[in-house]
């Protein structure tokens, strides 16, 4: 079996852990697009082609499933992928999970980019998931580029930023931003403060494993056999993990797990 996962940068390493888990015997492509990155602030026909071409590059390695685990990519470009992917590979977006977080009642926040915060896709969200929860938005503006290099003094800064614009009584924070799931610790650290109960963290990394895998199985049964194999392009160039996500342990658990 093998899983293709697509997105900007190193963003996709959660749902590659996500997906090593349900399946350490998968093979694995990674497809980002450093030459293209951030996708962001693109124009949304510049974005869409700079998606397409990276999903292009790890279909040509033939995977049973592809995941665009970019919530900017899924809101901009997954029609386009699925037209040109589809039905020979089944094509799975990543939804914030805005549906679990309504579920306690409790109210919200979303942090998201600034290309996702305030996008139609994201209100169809709320309004069909979360019409009667306290909803609030969050741009993070240069968090997932910090993020992708691993710039810890941005990344504190950047976070701390967006939790003193988190309001006080938030029970649920949605993130919507794979980049963000990287450093989901700094965020809970950022947002332990005595006027703020320490919301739940709700990513969706591993909502998405297991989609992609039930598109394939029917359900996402995990396996003790074989350890599959990694492939990693960047911008449709075979290469390795770049250094910075070696500084999650998401980076870390994806390499040593295929060095096993």
């Amino acid at each position: 079996m093998k899983i293709a996962l697509v997105d900007s940068g190193i963003g996709l390493l959660a749902a590659a852990v996500a997906v090593r888990r349900l399946r350490p015997d998968a093979d694995l492509i990674l497809s980002s697009d450093p030459d293209g990155m951030p996708w962001g602030p693109l124009r949304a026909a510049d974005l869409q082609g700079r998606v397409l071409t990276t999903a292009l590059a790890a279909a040509s390695y033939e995977p049973d499933a592809l995941v665009v685990a970019c919530n900017t990519a899924t809101v901009q470009a997954l029609p386009a992928v699925k037209a040109a992917l589809e039905p020979d590979i089944p094509v799975i977006g990543t939804v914030p999970a805005v549906k679990t977080a309504a579920a306690t009642g409790g109210p919200m926040a979303i942090w998201a980019t600034p290309a996702t915060t305030g996008s139609s896709y994201q209100a169809a969200l709320i309004r069909e998931h979360a019409p009667r929860v306290q909803v609030t938005e969050i741009a993070c503006p240069g968090l997932a580029d910090a993020v992708q290099h691993a710039d810890l003094s941005a990344i504190i800064d950047t976070v701390t930023d967006a939790s003193r614009r988190t309001p006080d009584g938030t029970t649920d924070v949605v993130l919507g931003c794979t980049h963000y799931e990287l450093v989901a610790g700094h965020i809970r650290t950022a947002l332990r403060r005595p006027s703020l109960i320490t919301p739940v963290l709700r990513g969706s990394a591993d909502a998405v494993a297991a989609q992609a895998l039930r598109r394939l199985t029917g359900r996402p049964a995990a396996t003790k056999t074989g350890r599959g194999r990694l492939t990693v392009l960047l911008s449709g160039r075979e290469s390795q993990l770049p250094a910075a996500a070696l500084a999650y342990r998401a980076g870390q658990h994806v390499t040593a797990s295929f060095a096993a």
